[in-house]
């Protein structure tokens, strides 16, 4: 793995709705894996990219800025892949390959995930070198 890396999030919104149902099994196949969620967790469209977030997560790092629109604040730290693998996550694991960057919500570590090298690039702006 490569040195971990502070970037801000570039300004985008996205569409929630927070699943307030008595959820029993919802479970989907996103990011090479199983995925699955639960009541109070969020249901989210990024841009046609469709996925879950745990309730805990959205609450501290998504800000209502519409109806029906959040933003996401704070700053992650991220690293290059160095090679393939699966990324342990709230919702489940996420598969990665070599160049796709792994995020994290601290510099030590934290709730992790896995973004492809064009995306993350699109979305964050490197901060510290």
């Amino acid at each position: 793995m490569s040195h971990r890396k502070r970037y801000a999030r570039l300004p985008n919104r996205v569409t929630a709705v927070q699943i307030n149902l008595d959820v029993v099994d919802f479970r989907y196949r996103k990011w090479g894996s199983a995925q699955s969620c639960k009541q109070g967790d969020w249901l989210v469209n990024n841009e046609g990219d469709v996925y879950t977030i745990e309730g805990n997560y959205f609450k501290k790092y998504y800000r209502q800025v519409g109806p029906g629109e959040y933003a996401k604040v704070g700053d992650v730290w991220a690293e290059i892949a160095s090679d393939s693998g699966f990324i342990k996550t709230i919702e489940g694991k996420s598969a990665y390959t070599a160049g796709d960057y792994l995020v994290f919500d601290a510099a030590e570590g934290g709730d992790a995930y896995a973004v492809k090298k064009t995306k993350f690039e699109q979305m964050y702006s490197l901060l510290d070198d």
